[in-house]
């Protein structure tokens, strides 16, 4: 039997926007059991409003991936509302533009505890329920995950850490079945891009960069692979080339 979406219980962190939202959209189309967690409770519920074809079971919880209770409350949250999880999806994230020379230990210690510790507590509390359901588990990272350019130090730092970390709970977890993949993309067209467009003082054209909904796509299909095969990172890129 295909695998379909229809019913499957997935938790995305980071849906208020951006790549997030996108995966939450489609998710909310295919009918799936969705817990969405973001900072903006309003972005959130607009995915529950949104027409689709199919009905979604759709919980919304809005907190900070930086407070270890809201960490905690997160998990017991999960565990009410859709009573078990097929896949835990990473999408949250921040970043902050410096060159290494200069950027303060804080920003640093903010890069790491949103993009690396966070994601590292919230998938050791859930194991227990994934490790049930024989699930799944997705990084969103950054094309600077693999490959660091200027003023992204921190932020290049931090999901080199969170490749480490997919790749490490693919070989520790694949042996009970739970399958993990890590999305590189590049240049997307999200409020985050635009945000580092700003600061670097280059223009923001989204029809030449990835679109969130790419990305969203690429992910569905790396989950609904058969159990035969696992997709284990994923590299996307934006194929239009701007005019010179």
């Amino acid at each position: 039997m295909n695998p379909t979406l229809s019913h499957m219980r997935v938790v995305i962190t980071g849906a208020s926007g951006g790549i997030g939202h996108a995966i939450a959209a489609r998710f909310a189309a295919g009918g799936a059991d969705l817990c969405l967690v973001g900072r903006s409770a309003s972005s959130l519920n607009s995915i529950r409003a949104a027409p689709g074809p199919l009905k979604s079971k759709i919980c919304v919880l809005a907190c900070d991936l930086d407070k270890d209770d809201d960490l905690s409350e997160l998990h017991t949250f999960i565990e009410a509302r859709l009573g078990g999880l097929d896949v835990l999806i990473h999408s949250a994230g921040v970043i902050a533009l410096a060159p290494l020379a200069t950027v303060s230990a804080a920003e640093m210690d903010r890069h790491y505890r949103i993009n690396v510790r966070a994601p590292l507590i919230l998938t050791q509390s859930l194991l227990p329920l994934l490790r049930s359901s024989r699930g799944q588990i997705v990084f969103i990272n950054s094309s600077v995950g693999v490959r660091a350019k200027e003023q992204t130090g921190a932020y290049a730092a931090s999901k080199h850490a969170l490749k480490a970390l997919a790749d490490t709970f693919r070989m520790e977890l694949n042996a009970v079945g739970i399958r993990v993949v890590s999305v590189f993309p590049g240049n997307t067209a999200t409020p985050m891009q635009q945000h580092i467009c700003a600061s670097l003082e280059k223009p923001y054209v989204p029809q030449w960069m990835l679109q969130p909904d790419d990305v969203a796509r690429a992910v569905v299909d790396a989950l609904l692979m058969p159990r035969t095969a696992e997709v284990t990172d994923i590299h996307l890129r934006p194929a239009l080339k701007p005019p010179q």
